[in-house]
């Protein structure tokens, strides 16, 4: 069973003021969460977590995590531009992207970024854009072929469209050296939304191998590895929560195993997790607005894949609580569906769900990361407000939601068309 961090009676005080459907977000469970983070890797001095902003790149929510101690990942100029705008220190930015525009490492660049290099290619690319390089920098390895751990394959970096090859990173790491960099990292990603305690560690101990190759082979210095994300949520109620404490426990014995005993104990621990950061600590809120009794059971709400599109992309499944009926028997099937002109448009499928009737709220979990921030405009949809439920138990619209002048505002360039939504 999965439990709201709210109740149908705050959430009713909210649709007063703030209509449905509306994302929000658990202020308590966030911090509390980054604290766990920060005490399962205290064993490391260096030890920073820079929070995935393409998760939920909502300026109040990153205060919340600067407040908590977490820098800020960014794989694109207005990602920098919401850390520029949070006076984030530089060494607090990492900045992660792919095929780079010269302009967005240009801006990383003058935010005193750590700039973490997808492609061998992206150096002279970059020296050229920015002239003198920074004396730290990272680039991103892919190692190819299958990650696999004790449950089967995960993921398959070989088709991977990111990072350089071991010997890229090797030829890499002395071209930068010979351009002045002095201080190096090691970054990769190999699976998404593992839930699994042996992901972090099994990367680790492989980046801290290739660390210590890396270091005999070019004398340079590695400052820190990045595991970047991956660590995952349990979207499903049979599915067991993450230890971040064991996870952390993990990474510090291939530590000690691999890296002290090289002499390489000075070596900061990085990591970049959007989705375990977030996702619990969001539900989406939506409303049932109509009922359809046709081959099968239907139930549309007034929310639809422009405000989560997971479910509708990857057929992701995400819980769904019927706020006030917790304790109901779940003895109606349906589908729970949007109002796209699109048939994969739909929350979930062949549900088991308590029965359901018109004004009924439903909170579908776990929409804290990758929920909001993947929304867009088909068939002239408009994205929904975002709201802080705070620790004091008041609540905050931290984004309200799109109006038609929002959605026409970029025909300005038309005089016809200046005046709709107004």
């Amino acid at each position: 069973m999965k439990n709201p961090f709210t109740t149908l009676e705050t959430v009713q005080k909210i649709a007063e003021k703030i209509p449905t459907p509306f994302h929000l977000y658990d202020e308590k469970g966030i911090r509390e969460n980054a604290r766990a983070v920060q005490k399962a890797f205290s064993w490391n001095q260096g030890f920073r977590e820079y929070f995935a902003v393409k998760a939920t790149p909502n300026p109040f929510i990153m205060k919340i995590l600067k407040e908590e101690g977490c820098g800020f990942d960014c794989s694109s100029a207005t990602e920098l531009m919401l850390s520029e705008a949070l006076d984030t220190p530089g060494e607090y930015i990492m900045f992660s992207s792919n095929d780079t525009p010269a302009r967005e490492y240009a801006l990383a660049n003058r935010l005193n970024a750590i700039i973490n290099l997808d492609d061998i290619t992206h150096i002279p690319f970059l020296e050229e854009t920015i002239g003198q390089l920074p004396t730290t920098m990272s680039m991103r390895f892919n190692p190819g072929g299958t990650f696999t751990m004790s449950n089967g394959i995960m993921d398959n970096p070989g088709d991977a469209k990111y990072g350089c090859t071991k010997e890229q990173m090797a030829e890499g790491f002395r071209q930068l050296a010979a351009k002045g960099v002095e201080h190096f990292g090691i970054h990769a990603f190999l699976a998404s939304n593992t839930v699994t305690n042996e992901y972090y560690p099994k990367l680790a101990g492989q980046l801290f191998e290739l660390a210590v190759e890396l270091k005999k082979k070019t004398g340079v210095h590695i400052a820190f590895i990045n595991l970047s994300g991956g660590v995952g949520i349990p979207y499903r109620p049979e599915e067991e929560a993450n230890d971040i404490l064991a996870i952390g426990e993990g990474v510090r014995k291939a530590y000690q195993e691999i890296l002290e005993p090289a002499g390489m104990g000075d070596v900061a621990i990085y990591t970049e997790m959007g989705r375990y950061m977030l996702g619990p600590y969001g539900a989406l809120i939506t409303k049932a607005i109509h009922e359809k009794h046709i081959y099968k059971e239907y139930i549309g709400v007034d929310a639809c894949a422009v405000n989560l599109m997971r479910p509708a992309m990857y057929g992701a499944y995400h819980h769904i609580t019927v706020l006030g009926k917790e304790d109901d028997p779940l003895d109606h099937l349906y589908d729970i569906t949007g109002s796209l002109c699109e048939n994969n448009d739909k929350f979930a499928v062949d549900r088991m769900m308590p029965k359901i009737r018109m004004g009924d709220y439903l909170y579908i979990h776990d929409t804290g990361a990758h929920g909001y921030s993947m929304g867009y405009n088909y068939n002239g949809k408009l994205k929904s407000a975002e709201v802080l439920l705070k620790e004091d138990g008041s609540c905050e619209l931290i984004r309200r939601a799109e109006t038609p002048k929002d959605y026409f505002a970029t025909f300005d360039c038309f005089e016809e068309f200046r005046h709709l939504g107004e």
